[in-house]
Formats: structure tokens, C-alpha cells, sequence
């Protein structure tokens, strides 16, 4: 019996510090927006590509 109260105490312990986490999280703005930074990889990326190919005509 004195296992089912442990286990029981640790995953209340356990739950309770993933919702302390969230709520600091969503605080923080952590999930404010999810589009942005996949698409400002992308830009970057073209405009790391737009560089590259500047430059092969500046050599040759």
C-alpha cells in the first residue's frame, strides 16, 4: 500500500512541475508564433544562395 501512495505522490509531483513549466513557458512567449522562424530559415537560405551565385560571377 505504502507503493501506491509513492508513486502516486511522485506523479502529482511530477504533473504538477510540467504545468508550472508550461505556464512559465507561455509566460515567456515561447509559443507566441511557430510560422516565423521556418520561414526566416528559408529566407536566409536564399539569400545565403543569391550571395554564392554573385560571387561564382565575379569570379569567373
Amino acid at each position: 500500500m505504502n507503493i501506491i501512495f509513492f508513486t502516486l505522490g511522485i506523479s502529482l509531483l511530477l504533473s504538477l512541475s510540467f504545468l508550472l513549466f508550461f505556464i512559465w513557458s507561455t509566460k515567456k512567449g515561447q509559443y507566441d508564433d511557430l510560422v516565423t522562424p521556418s520561414h526566416r530559415a528559408l529566407l536566409e537560405n536564399e539569400k545565403s544562395n543569391r550571395n554564392l551565385k554573385t560571387e561564382d560571377k565575379i569570379n569567373e
